[in-house]
């Protein structure tokens, strides 16, 4: 697969982003949330915090967890790829989260679902500072992302018993 190329600017638009939107987390998480609903309805079973409830928790302490934790891999992704030219998660991490989503039943599909859903609540937190630059860097960041975790997932199915 060889190196990836991550430019500086790249890096430098991914991280300004999450600065902007780290300053209303509990808005923006709702907004993301939301967002993956309205792709996929069928995603609420998947998460504990959306299972038992008609609409999404605002403020809800896991969501949030949940949304930051989708930014932030993808801003920390980012700057690996720039540094590293590869995704570097540590192996705790990306067998914590392999099997995290192998239990919940995500598939290929539902990265794509949590991807448009992080590009449109990019579109809303940014406004008039989002454009095409800044979704290609965020875009490229989290396939690189994903694709590790379903790697990670293929690789743990293989060895269930």
């Amino acid at each position: 697969m060889g190196e990836i190329v991550f430019t500086e600017k790249q890096e430098a638009l991914v991280k300004e982003s999450w600065e902007i939107l780290k300053q209303d987390i509990p808005k923006y998480s709702l907004h993301f949330f939301s967002q993956i609903l309205e792709i996929a309805p069928a995603a609420k079973d998947m998460f504990s915090f959306l299972r038992d409830t008609d609409e999404v928790p605002y403020n809800n302490p896991k969501l949030k967890a949940h949304a930051v934790k989708v930014f932030k891999m993808t801003c920390e992704t980012a700057i690996q790829l720039r540094e590293k030219g590869k995704v570097v998660v540590a192996d705790t991490t990306l067998q914590y989260l392999g099997s995290v989503h192998l239990k919940s039943g995500v598939l290929d599909p539902h990265f794509e679902v949590v991807k448009e859903a992080l590009v449109r609540t990019l579109k809303e937190g940014l406004g008039e500072k989002y454009n095409e630059e800044v979704e290609g860097a965020w875009s490229q960041a989290y396939d690189h992302l994903a694709l590790a975790i379903k790697t990670e997932m293929k690789q743990e199915d293989s060895q269930k018993p």
